[in-house]
């Protein structure tokens, strides 16, 4: 048998680059090699998101349409709604009895969200408690591997100890660890800035959408800044301080690469003229997403039926781990 990998997505709005190359590309792969759930993280995005009940609906389906859409196969892989299980908040409740305040008061992305969020009010029971919800939807699974960036250990090595706590505090005697500890699988992740240069990210508007138009993809990567010490065309220029140079060492071949380093040094070539190459690799990689999108936009209930199955397959086994977990606590009755 397979070992189970689970990850799950926030719904906040269409999917970019920096999802696509951050996270979507290994799920594709990690389809064919484990046995894969991955999850509409819907309660989640109520964290940070719990005033935006207009568009949740229409950011879930858009979300599954982009995975499809990147290559997820719901022949090979598991895709479902967390909300629509409510298990997830019953183990979520249950761990929450024997979990210290403190274990969630020290994760790194508490801290740094509280920080950043500065004008959404966060002063919630709901964003202090989602590293232990994040907990419930891993081991409600029994997932083996977790897939994540270095910046999101904490999160799984959290699991991991709520796990063991559990595990201690209810398998004595009965010589049972119900929950599995969860390794972290660090995959090789490609980092894709943003058009300005810093993190992609739809809050400072600098992302391009993994199924965004041709003619405005076009249009925001000729507009986008690049070496701010290169004011006309004949100055030398610096790739290290140029945003468009990440972008080449993402998409473009060595030749390509070594063309554009050296014509932006010697002043060889334009601005403009090393963005063509860059322009034309995002166009090629967005083309099959933009054509395997079409069908589930043209057939929304098929989205839905896919989702419905995968919703029923996860079910099966959060209800058996739960059935566990209520054994061994002394809730069954």
């Amino acid at each position: 048998m397979r070992a189970r990998v689970l990850s799950g997505m926030r719904p906040t709005g269409a999917l970019h680059l920096g999802h696509y190359h951050g996270a979507l590309k290994n799920w594709v792969r990690l389809q064919h090699e484990y046995d894969s759930f991955f999850f509409v993280a819907d309660w989640h995005a109520l964290t940070t998101h719990y005033q935006d009940r207009d568009v949740i609906e229409r950011n879930v389906y858009d979300m599954v349409i982009d995975w499809i859409a990147a290559g997820l196969d719901p022949d090979l892989c598991t895709i479902f709604i967390q909300s629509r299980l409510p298990e997830h908040a019953e183990l979520f409740t249950l761990l929450a009895m024997g979990t210290p305040l403190g274990w969630l008061q020290r994760v790194p992305s508490y801290k740094d969200q509280i920080e950043h969020l500065k004008d959404r009010d966060l002063a919630t029971y709901g964003f202090l408690g989602y590293p232990l919800l994040q907990a419930a939807d891993i081991l409600i699974y029994k997932a083996a591997y977790v897939p994540v960036g270095e910046d999101q250990d904490a999160h799984v090595e959290l699991t991991r100890e709520v796990a063991r706590r559990f595990n201690h505090l209810y398998g004595q005697g009965t010589g049972r660890a119900v929950l599995h500890e969860p390794q972290a699988l660090h995959t090789e992740v490609t980092r894709l800035p943003g058009l300005d240069g810093q993190k992609m990210s739809k809050s400072y508007g600098n992302t391009i959408e993994m199924r965004e138009e041709p003619a405005q993809v076009e249009a925001k990567i000729r507009t986008m800044p690049t070496d701010p010490q290169r004011v006309r065309r004949s100055d030398p220029g610096d790739p290290a301080r140029c945003p468009v140079w990440q972008f080449h060492k993402v998409y473009s071949d060595a030749a390509t690469q070594a063309w554009a380093s050296t014509g932006c040094t010697t002043a060889g070539i334009g601005c403009l003229d090393c963005k063509q190459p860059v322009i034309a690799a995002i166009l090629r990689e967005q083309q099959p997403w933009r054509e395997r999108a079409e069908q589930y936009l043209a057939n929304p209930k098929h989205v839905h039926w896919i989702v419905e199955m995968g919703t029923e397959r996860a079910r099966t086994v959060a209800r058996q781990t739960m059935k566990d977990v209520r054994d061994v606590m002394g809730l069954s009755y």
